[in-house]
């Protein structure tokens, strides 16, 4: 795993995800639990939980790093 940890991350701030060849780049509006948050993507405003993005696992490319401004 290369990048941050998720107990790293801050509300109000922006991320970019890579896992299976994907990048997501989002905004962390609210910590839903221990190991959910709830986000908003940074293009197209729509709002999703981080379990949606890493509900297949981790991927050998997986990697969290903060958008910084």
């Amino acid at each position: 795993m290369k990048g941050l940890a998720f107990t790293s991350m801050r509300v109000g701030e922006s991320y970019s995800l890579i896992n299976y060849g994907e990048k997501s780049e989002f905004r962390l509006i609210e910590v839903l639990d221990r190991n959910d948050y709830k986000l908003q993507d940074i293009h197209t405003l729509e709002h999703y939980n981080m379990s949606d993005l890493v509900k297949f696992g981790k991927g050998e490319d997986f990697e969290l790093r903060e958008l910084l401004p």
